[in-house]
């Protein structure tokens, strides 16, 4: 595609440098898998199984976490900036734009409507909750507008959908991260082999992550309090072009206190930094995992911990798994089933790959007691939407990432 102004592509191109780049760590990338490590076979409370026969006043907690996947890798349009290539640069955001509206999140919604429906989570931890906007393409200009017109909120989709089903479920906090904007083809569904000036329309990202509640439940089964959010003190940040200026791209957590008849715990939901081959990258991940646990965590109350948090579970990538288990964790996955690798991510940018074969096990439901008074423990733990019946009618997978259901007991 050409633009008619030099001085406007290369702006234009300065502004992508980083924006696209934000958004590919957004969509991870790919690394072996390894096994988890030896896990308790106990089934007592401090090893993190329920007991066979709980008390009858402790109540069953099912809780879930969802990345619901931001659409495209951008891979490409990342090496097109990087080949200082304005053409294309520009040419390879259109791709992603046409891949965006290609996974279709509107009939991706109603497959994780039913994943919802059927697990029927108390608190659900929801990731890469996108809110995409367009508007005119002025970003290189002296005055540039923000993006405003809506089209496509993830977040908004999905209620609907549950709300059709008769699904009881409100946000408890919205965290917003990064927020990036740039040009591209924003009607990718018109053939058009020879893309004008006219053609071109800012796209706007801004990512979230939510966490949603039943809202149907009396108080007296559950009570929420204390929302909190924040961004990471320690995000990735990169340069964009020879500018001598930088784009952060921003992270964060957020968490709600819970009361489940006489057991209350906090419930964390977070997106940590993908794994990277930079040391620097890895090394932002472990300290976002480490502000978890000083901060949000860092509470008497009993913790569950929920999200998409880019380490490999059971070792061989970061450290940030094995900081969250050495710090008193309990993977809700792995005391259940004990050596399963219960891989949850690995599925084709397009979503229409066949493959069950998923390749690593990113996504995670851990749990750490309180007082002696105050515990969780595991009744079961599932992998959701990882198999061929739960893609939509057109073949598409829910989201790159399969999800994890964990049913805790408050005891």
């Amino acid at each position: 595609m050409r633009r008619t102004t030099t001085l406007a592509m290369r702006r234009t191109t300065l502004l992508l440098a980083a924006m696209v780049v934000a958004v590919l760590f957004a969509s991870g990338a790919a690394f072996s898998q390894s096994a988890p490590a030896g896990d308790s076979s106990s089934s007592s409370v401090s090893q993190g199984l329920c007991q066979a026969k709980p008390r009858t006043s402790a109540p069953d907690l099912p809780v879930m976490t969802r990345n619901l996947y931001l659409g495209a890798d951008l891979g490409p349009a990342v090496e097109a900036v990087r080949s200082g290539n304005p053409n294309a640069v520009v040419a390879a955001v259109s791709d992603a734009w046409a891949t965006i509206v290609g996974t279709d999140f509107p009939a991706r919604a109603k497959a994780l409507a039913k994943e919802i429906e059927q697990s029927h989570p108390t608190l659900v931890g929801l990731q890469e909750v996108e809110l995409y906007r367009i508007g005119p393409p002025d970003n290189f200009t002296s005055a540039p507008t923000p993006a405003e017109e809506v089209k496509y909120d993830y977040l908004k989709i999905l209620l609907g959908e549950l709300n059709s089903r008769g699904l009881h479920y409100a946000p408890v906090v919205v965290s917003q991260n990064y927020d990036a904007e740039f040009p591209g083809d924003a009607d990718p569904e018109v053939p058009d082999p020879v893309l004008e000036p006219q053609d071109i329309r800012d796209i706007r990202l801004t990512d979230r992550d939510v966490i949603l509640a039943r809202t149907d439940l009396p108080k007296s089964e559950l009570k929420l309090s204390n929302v909190q959010r924040a961004n990471f003190a320690t995000n990735a940040s990169f340069p964009i072009g020879n500018s001598g200026k930088s784009f952060t791209l921003y992270r964060g957590w957020a968490s709600v206190d819970a009361k489940v008849e006489d057991g209350t715990f906090r419930f964390i939901n977070t997106h940590l930094e993908p794994e990277s081959t930079n040391p620097v990258v890895n090394e932002i991940q472990v300290s976002q995992g480490n502000e978890i646990l000083s901060v949000p965590a860092n509470t008497n109350l009993p913790v569950i911990l929920a999200g998409d948090y880019n380490t490999r579970a059971g070792g061989g990538g970061t450290p940030t798994y094995d900081n969250l288990i050495n710090s008193g964790f309990t993977d809700a996955w792995s005391v259940k089933h004990p050596g399963v690798l219960g891989n949850t991510w690995g599925h084709q940018e397009d979503l229409r790959d066949t493959t069950t074969e998923l390749t690593q096990r990113l996504d995670l439901v851990l749990f750490r007691d309180g007082p002696p008074e105050d515990g969780l423990c595991a009744v079961d733990a599932d992998v959701i939407g990882d198999n061929l019946s739960d893609r939509t009618p057109s073949g598409l997978w829910p989201s790159d990432h399969a999800g994890v259901v964990a049913t805790l007991r408050v005891e």
